[in-house]
């Protein structure tokens, strides 16, 4: 029992201890949430905290404020705050915190004289990086412009450059590309139909009256080759024409024994008859056998003046009266065809006649065709803003038929020996167009720049950049419009290093 009331009474003191060890934690524990409860973004209170905790002095606003009288204050979630005097965010609340100071001055043999201040080149102003003067001065707004100074512009006209250490550009994963020369294409695409071609098409009429009698050709669609008889028309006048030509060749040989200047009547009076039959489109072929058998021929075998597909064919032919100009038949030639599509008013200007297209379609999965513009029409359409142009395409095996429907391809070439950067590297303002370029020793500044045709992911530069120079195609996210590309290349600015290492920089917003 003795031993047993020993190790209770022992043991007391240590269970006394424990718990006020436990109770110590606990009201540091509440303490703590109660501080980051009154203060989730601020130190303020965690400084109180470690003070009451710790017994040391929290630096305070106005500490700071009175080292150093010049100092800005600015918000680490909107950095466009800036304030000349300590106080809170009108915007989040948070207690505002001191803008970095100005880098230490480079060493002696950096320095811009001999009394180790560094040189001004001018000020520029902090909202408009543009926009400089020679001497102190301030904006609209009260700012005061930024000094710019000798070691850290080397190039004033270049614009504002910045130095980014090698591991902030790896990870915000900034790409660089070499500035090339090279030709530059422009794809344009658009869609049409085939149809027959205009220039390959005949009609068959005849230049006489008559009556058909015989028809060889019966169907729309029948395929017909050059020379091919078509149909037989008797024609009262044609016999007559015949006979006069029989006529004039019989004179011709009996003025043969006369005089010179006879003969030469009777035989202009023979060419005249022959000329008269080759008017009613009667081929040699027909007027030399009409010749040499001393016969007129009743009726006269019209032939296809072409060959293709029969378009059209008037119903009812044979037996008809017919007079001259009737369209008796129509006649396509289908070894090739055209492609009507549209082009769009500014596509236009890169395409002429002659220019050349890939067609595809999706009746011949797999193959390609070639096609040349043979016709641009002169006006816009108003309503679509596009130009109608038509297409040759060789019709090999008659397999392309009129109607089918076609993918075209342009590729015209719209720039030779250009200056070319691709299109993201880019930043379009809207007034501006601009692209950032890496320099040595880590350094990036912004350029402006004049851009010309665009095609293919690339777009050409006709001034501000020279081939060999490199800019940077990736991270134009952290810079999207007009405003953010001056704030950017302020903060930059503001942001600089010197040799000597970073100094302190006010905590800010991390995406």
């Amino acid at each position: 029992m003795s031993l047993l009331a020993d190790r209770s009474t022992s043991s007391s003191p240590r269970r006394r201890h424990r718990w006020l060890a436990n109770a110590a934690w606990v009201g540091l524990g509440i303490a703590l949430a109660y501080g980051l409860l009154a203060n989730p973004f601020g130190l303020s209170s965690l400084d109180a905290l470690r003070h009451h905790l710790l017994g040391d002095r929290p630096a305070r606003t106005a500490d700071v404020a009175k080292e150093s009288p010049g100092q800005l204050w600015t918000c680490g979630m909107h950095p466009q705050i800036v304030e000349k005097e300590p106080g809170q965010c009108p915007i989040c609340g948070m207690d505002l915190v001191p803008m970095r100071a100005q880098a230490p001055a480079r060493e002696a043999g950096e320095k811009g004289n001999a009394g180790g201040e560094r040189t001004i080149l001018f000020y520029r102003n902090p909202m408009d990086p543009t926009i400089t003067s020679p001497v102190p001065a301030k904006d609209e707004m009260g700012m005061d412009y930024v000094p710019v100074y000798a070691d850290e512009a080397s190039d004033a006209s270049a614009g504002p450059s910045v130095r980014i250490d090698p591991a902030v550009v790896q990870n915000m994963n900034i790409l660089t590309e070499v500035v090339e020369r090279g030709e530059l294409s422009r794809e344009i695409r658009t869609v049409g139909y085939l149809e027959y071609d205009q220039q390959k098409m005949v009609s068959v009429t005849t230049k006489y009256p008559g009556w058909i009698e015989r028809v060889f050709v019966n169907y729309v669609g029948e395929p017909v080759g050059k020379g091919q008889p078509l149909f037989e028309i008797y024609s009262p006048e044609l016999v007559q024409t015949e006979q006069d030509l029989l006529s004039a060749i019989g004179f011709a040989r009996r003025m043969a024994g006369a005089t010179e200047d006879a003969h030469r009547r009777a035989l202009d009076l023979v060419e005249a008859s022959r000329q008269r039959l080759g008017y009613w489109d009667v081929t040699e072929e027909q007027v030399r056998k009409l010749e040499e058998t001393g016969k007129p021929f009743r009726t006269l075998t019209v032939a296809a003046p072409a060959g293709g597909v029969v378009m059209m064919r008037m119903p009812g032919l044979e037996g008809m009266a017919v007079k001259p100009g009737m369209e008796l038949f129509h006649i396509a030639n289908m070894s090739s065809l055209w492609l009507s599509v549209e082009a769009f008013e500014d596509q236009i200007a890169w395409l002429r006649v002659g220019s050349e297209a890939e067609v595809t379609l999706s009746y011949f999965p797999g193959e390609t065709f070639a096609g040349r513009v043979r016709y641009i029409e002169p006006q816009v359409n108003e309503k679509t803003r596009t130009v109608p142009l038509k297409l040759e395409v060789p019709n090999p095996g008659g397999r392309l038929r009129a109607g089918m429907y076609a993918t075209v391809r342009f590729q015209p070439l719209v720039a030779r020996d250009a200056v070319l950067v691709p299109s993201l590297a880019v930043l379009r303002t809207g007034q501006r167009n601009l692209v950032v370029v890496a320099e040595k020793d880590g350094r990036f500044s912004p350029r402006d720049v004049r851009l010309g045709s665009e095609g293919e992911g690339r777009v050409e530069v006709l001034s501000g950049l020279e081939a060999g120079e490199r800019i940077v195609t990736s991270a134009q996210f952290l810079i999207d419009s007009e405003s953010n590309l001056r704030e950017a290349v302020q903060k930059l600015m503001a942001s600089r290093q010197g040799d000597e290492g970073p100094a302190e920089a006010p905590a800010a917003h991390q995406h």
